[in-house]
């Protein structure tokens, strides 16, 4: 499914704990781990001082590397490195069109100061520009990474993007053999009681219907055997946190197309706190640039 994998490190505890992550990734599906570190100097504060600190940068960025490189090796997993200057998310995104990579592992966020790299701004970034599934994880929860995923939920909420999520979503269940859970949350978090049981019985919860029909029949025409639909009341990102809680879900799948349109889940409001709240790694899927503009 995947054969080449970018996983950008700054040597941070938040990307250290991703690193074996995204390893275990690599070893699944058998693809080359690609290993970057990148010197963030576009910043005037170190064009100011370029020299001198550019080759500080370069130094630790061999240094974290050399470690990340070595430890995928030792899973016996094929190893690309470099170390690279730029703009973090814009060099990131660069590096994996110019080098064919399938998927994109990374933390929510990295170190602060003049060595940070992977804060949750350049995560974002990334994940709202990468042409390949960019998998978001929080290194701040205390719950185990595991690959390959026994569940995988997609949150769908008919979009485009939200298509792209459960073919995304199809792919990795067949792959792996895990259960994929379909999800359709019907926002109904700032009503009262009596709304909300109009709301139940009305335009909402028949469109939601349709939504999980139209996708339990893309999964349907696939062969996949093991799918659990449902749809819950609420305010979308604490549902679907309570739904991986809660059903022992190990990676949950969302989709975007264009830039900026998440649809209800907007990285300004429900994506952003699903990417940085997430008890489990989140696989972001997005339309290419080409098409989403049609």
């Amino acid at each position: 499914m995947y054969d080449t994998i970018l996983f950008p490190t700054d040597g941070s505890d938040a990307a250290e704990s991703v690193r074996e992550y995204a390893i275990q990734i690599a070893v699944e599906h058998e693809a080359t781990i690609h290993v970057i570190n990148v010197a963030d100097t576009g910043r005037d504060s170190v064009t100011t001082i370029r020299g001198e600190v550019i080759d500080v940068l370069e130094t630790e960025g061999e240094r974290i590397v050399a470690e990340a490189t070595q430890d995928a090796k030792d899973e016996g997993v094929p190893v690309v490195s470099a170390v690279l200057q730029g703009d973090p998310h814009k060099t990131i995104v660069d590096y994996s069109k110019q080098s064919d990579i399938d998927c994109i592992v990374m933390p929510t966020h990295g170190r602060r100061g003049l060595k940070r790299i992977l804060l949750g701004s350049v995560t974002e970034r990334v994940i709202n520009t990468a042409a390949v599934p960019v998998v978001a994880v929080n290194p701040a929860e205390g719950r185990p990474l595991v690959y390959p995923p026994k569940h995988v939920l997609v949150p769908t909420d008919g979009s485009r993007g939200a298509a792209l999520a459960v073919a995304e979503g199809i792919d990795v269940a067949k792959a792996t053999g895990a259960t994929l859970h379909l999800l359709h949350v019907v926002e109904t978090g700032g009503l009262g009681p009596d709304a909300r049981s109009v709301l139940k019985e009305g335009e909402l919860t028949e469109r939601a219907n349709e939504i999980l029909a139209e996708a339990t029949e893309k999964v349907e025409e696939t062969s996949l055997n093991s799918v659990t639909s449902v749809i819950e009341h609420g305010t979308p990102s604490k549902v679907i946190c309570d739904y991986i809680d809660e059903n022992e879900v190990d990676l949950a799948i969302m989709g975007t197309h264009g830039q900026t349109d998440f649809s209800r889940y907007v990285m300004g409001g429900v994506s952003a706190k699903i990417v940085r709240q997430s008890p489990v790694p989140v696989a972001w899927v997005r339309e290419p640039e080409s098409e989403s503009n049609e």
